[in-house]
């Protein structure tokens, strides 16, 4: 006779690797339960993307009425704590909303912490829980640099829960979320110092492009630190004291530590139950399937080659759904992926990158987007990118720089995705004027 378990499938965390697959899946009649020890949602929507680029709209703004200064009469001042108001009237209630969504769907949510016993079983909080596939979505945390005062940083979560920003900031390292918070704390009037790990900051974006976005943040007053090797932060006073390099300080009201994001699979029972991680992550087949047979893991938390974003987490819950429903019997076969870099101006790709070892047996065409007369409707004075083509002239990848290159970006999608050819693209009928027209011309 069969083992009755308390549910089919158990969700560890509650995030996008979680709500978009369960909420459809517990709508078929499966029992379904979601176990989250913090905010139901999990970062995207709490304290990640979603609360970043609300208040990163001011910036957008701004921006434009710069470009557009010679016809415009005044300059734009952002109100931080405006600003933060309106970031939390829009993000505040997306943890109830979600919460209502699987809760009306049938998904059981189970507050507390959850540590696995053995494969079918979790403890949460000594409360005990079985199920017949359980899903790991537990996704990253912020990593804090080793170093002696590390208590003194604070996170991106810390950083989105500023009512009041601080006049003088210093972030640690050059990454995603280090560049997108240095442009809207510098845009909101902070003093901003980057110390950078390198001499590179965006390694996985075009360098030239990057090169361009950090030359206009230094003209705005942004500093850069190549090479800081940070090594203690002191207090001194009402300040705290960033040491770095060969005995150089930097007294600052606020230090960011966004050197990365940890992957959380300490102290859930993984070793014990011998389900294999490594500091990328958990290790998963093409099922997205671990060691142990019943037990899978979903979004930020796996050790993959694509990239760590929502969509790719949504893309691999939604997966998920459909395998456990029996929908489908085949190993996940991802699309392409974009990503972009919230600055501004943007940084955006997808597909074969520009300095990729494979783009080497393409085409690549660069443009200079500001000679295209839509883009001059805004004046944008950074506008780039390269498109990459195969030799039957398919397009298969693109980069672009820009104040709207993830919407530029996210027009090329369909023809890279899907090979679109020249005859086939011609079909298409773009409304006119639009980011779309403007974008799909260059192919």
């Amino acid at each position: 006779m069969a083992k009755t378990y308390d549910y089919d499938v158990l969700y560890i965390g509650s995030g996008h690797g979680t709500f978009d697959g369960a909420i459809p899946l517990a709508q078929t009649g499966k029992k379904v339960g979601v176990i989250e020890t913090d905010m139901i949602g999990g970062t995207c929507p709490n304290y990640g993307c979603n609360a970043k680029i609300a208040l990163d709209q001011p910036v957008v703004l701004k921006r434009a009425l710069e470009n557009l200064s010679s016809i415009t009469a005044n300059d734009l001042q952002i109100d931080w704590q405006q600003n933060f108001k309106n970031k939390s009237r829009i993000i505040d209630p997306l943890p109830a909303m979600i919460s209502n969504l699987l809760v009306k769907s049938g998904v059981e949510i189970i507050n507390g912490y959850g540590k696995f016993i053995d494969k079918h079983t979790i403890s949460v909080n000594g409360d005990i829980k079985t199920a017949e596939k359980i899903v790991i979505a537990t996704g990253l945390h912020p990593h804090r640099l080793a170093v002696y005062g590390n208590e003194l940083a604070h996170d991106s979560r810390d950083f989105m829960s500023l009512g009041q920003l601080p006049e003088k900031i210093a972030i640690i390292g050059s990454g995603y979320i280090s560049m997108e918070f240095a442009t809207i704390a510098n845009a909101a009037g902070s003093k901003v110092t980057v110390l950078m790990h390198g001499n590179r900051a965006l390694r996985q974006f075009y360098s030239p492009y990057v090169r361009q976005v950090i030359n206009d943040l230094e003209k705005r007053g942004v500093s850069f630190i190549q090479n800081a090797n940070v090594s203690s932060f002191t207090q001194s006073g009402q300040s705290q004291v960033v040491h770095y390099a060969n005995d150089q300080e930097l007294k600052v009201d606020y230090i960011l530590d966004a050197s990365g994001r940890v992957p959380n699979v300490n102290n859930i029972g993984l070793d014990e139950i011998g389900v294999k991680y490594n500091e990328n992550g958990i290790e998963v087949n093409g099922f997205l399937q671990t060691t142990v047979d019943n037990i899978y893991a979903s979004g930020d938390v796996i050790d993959k080659v694509q990239p760590k974003l929502t969509p790719t987490a949504i893309f691999e819950s939604t997966y998920l759904f459909n395998l456990f429903s029996d929908k489908i019997s085949s190993e996940i076969k991802y699309p392409v992926i974009p990503s972009v870099v919230f600055t501004s101006p943007r940084i955006a790709k997808a597909g074969v990158e520009i300095d990729s070892k494979q783009s080497k047996n393409y085409e690549i065409q660069k443009n200079d987007l500001k000679d295209d007369w839509y883009r001059q409707v805004a004046n944008d004075q950074l506008a780039q990118n390269a498109l990459v083509f195969d030799q039957q002239h398919h397009l298969v990848g693109v980069t672009e720089i820009s104040e709207v290159a993830e919407n530029s970006v996210n027009t090329f999608l369909p023809a890279i995705e899907f090979k679109f050819s020249t005859s086939e693209i011609n079909r298409l009928v773009h409304l006119f004027p639009s980011i779309s027209a403007a974008s799909w011309g260059q192919i």
